[in-house]
């Protein structure tokens, strides 16, 4: 296994090769650089009295610098903990006392809220930041110590802790390197927060392992994200669902032919068939990940021809991880047949923070129940269903939301949906869809009643249709069932 801190030997070996930039400045750090910030924030976080499993926050937008910070935690066998800049400062005082914070990192524009946190150290990034500092020794920090903790959305209750060993995270990179053949040509646009599983470790850190270069946006505007994959010839990039519906509809989308993209990747949500279907029509590589901060993110690979043939799937897993299916019974699923998807490998977390008892629950064995449920075709391509808490019984009948999310999203004018189940004293729970369309005047509920009966069975056409101007979102970009479930009991009274 590949020693906790590779990032030093990779400034060696590729030292004025460009490692990262900054889409709005263009300001640009080449390896040699990237190792002297690094070595520069260990002497900074010595002089903090930081220590081996201190936990080192850090709130900030994305920014070069937090590369820095996070492998200079690593040097240290501090542990990282980037957190959400969106959240309210309420939230933030939760999370660091939840992980008992040895110091506060920020960015400058949250120095009012910051003040206020007299029990923690606070310090503005880039403050008495020691230059040139001589790296004398490393800490002896072995692969299963734990190097970044990312805490989870909170859209099922209050944020967990997951914690990720150098192991674990270097696994997924190796893993992502070799099954997508990733090198040190390769160049992604990464809009996705840094406080994100998805924005450090789905391509960033396989990207700098293998020493190629990430290209960092921090506010996400189409044009620019369509603009800066042409200026810097990106070959592979992530982008969540909600971000392409809005990139496929700018002009420079409509006018180039991004020649130095090998595909473009989404993740972080189910992805619309309608987009598979415009990027086919382009001409230009697609495909869908699935991964979740417990496990990578990376878990699959499918050829690019093959995601247009199976829009939907995620394919095969990867080199080094197993994946299976369970039924509710504890039996292994058969072709075609719907069960909890389970992880295994090197790459899972290793507990959630200050949690024992819901680390064991989410464990069987060396399992890892990642509560989605998936299914997996004759050819061995797996394809997520939804989530195991989402599952909808309607007159005892299981039905699955993100079935009935494709088939609204193929409706013409239906530029979103999203599916639940509400208590329903006839049915049990009621199919109720949340939509927002291109043109309201346009909406007759019969018609797309009639529409979806053509594609579904009978109990899996919704009961009732609610219309907003746009359905909300995480943090991340995933449309939030929790305010939309709220909403529908607002609805109703």
């Amino acid at each position: 296994m590949i020693k906790p801190n590779w990032i030093i030997q990779r400034t060696k070996l590729s030292p004025e090769k460009v490692a990262l930039i900054d889409v709005h400045t263009d300001e640009q750090w080449t390896y040699s650089d990237l190792e002297k910030e690094i070595i520069n924030w260990v002497g900074y976080l010595e002089e903090k009295n930081c220590e081996r499993g201190d936990r080192i926050v850090v709130l900030s937008h994305n920014r070069k610098e937090l590369f820095a910070i996070m492998f200079a935690c690593g040097v240290l066998g501090a542990i990282y903990v980037p957190i959400n800049w969106r959240l309210s400062p309420l939230e933030w005082e939760s999370l660091l006392k939840d992980c008992e914070a040895k110091i506060l990192i920020y960015d400058p524009t949250f120095q009012a809220q910051v003040e206020k946190f007299t029990f923690v150290e606070s310090v503005p990034l880039g403050e008495g930041l020691v230059n040139n500092h001589v790296l004398t020794s490393y800490s002896n920090v072995k692969s299963k110590e734990p190097w970044l903790m990312i805490y989870t959305g909170g859209t099922t209750g209050k944020p967990k802790g997951v914690v990720l060993s150098h192991e674990a995270v270097n696994t997924n990179a190796i893993n992502t390197i070799t099954s997508w053949s990733i090198n040190e040509e390769d160049k992604t646009i990464n809009y996705m927060p840094l406080f994100h599983t998805g924005g450090i470790n789905a391509l960033s850190i396989p990207i700098l392992m293998a020493g190629g270069s990430v290209v960092i946006g921090n506010t996400f505007n189409p044009e620019e994200a369509l603009q800066a994959t042409d200026r810097y010839g990106a070959t592979i990039s992530l982008f969540v669902p909600t971000m392409y519906q809005t990139m496929i509809e700018s002009d420079y989308f409509k006018k180039s032919n991004f020649e130095s993209m090998r595909f473009f990747l989404s993740g972080g949500a189910p992805c619309p068939p309608n987009i598979y279907q415009i990027f086919e029509r382009e001409g230009l590589a697609f495909k869908e990940g699935y991964g979740l901060t417990e496990a990578g993110p990376n878990n699959f690979f499918i050829r690019p021809e093959v995601a247009r043939k199976k829009i939907g799937s995620v394919g095969k897993n990867m080199l080094l991880n197993d994946v299976t299916i369970v039924k509710e019974d504890g039996l292994t699923c058969e072709v075609n047949e719907v069960g909890e998807l389970y992880l295994k490998g090197k790459h899972l977390f290793t507990s959630y923070w200050n949690r024992e008892e819901e680390t064991k629950e989410v464990f069987s064995g060396e399992w890892f129940k990642t509560g989605d449920l998936a299914k997996f075709d004759e050819d061995g391509d797996y394809y997520i269903v939804g989530r195991k808490k989402d599952m909808i019984i309607t007159g005892g009948e299981n039905v699955y939301p993100q079935e009935i999310e494709y088939c609204l999203l193929s409706y013409p004018i239906i530029e979103e949906a999203a599916v639940v189940g509400v208590p329903d004293e006839k049915w049990g729970e009621k199919v109720v869809a949340f939509i927002s369309l291109s043109d309201e005047t346009s909406f007759v509920e019969e018609e797309i009643n009639d529409y979806c009966r053509k594609y579904l069975g009978s109990y899996k056409v919704p009961k009732q249709f609610i219309v907003l101007e746009q359905l909300p979102k995480t943090d991340v970009g995933k449309i939030d069932k929790n305010q939309l479930m709220n909403l529908f009991q607002n609805y109703t009274i």
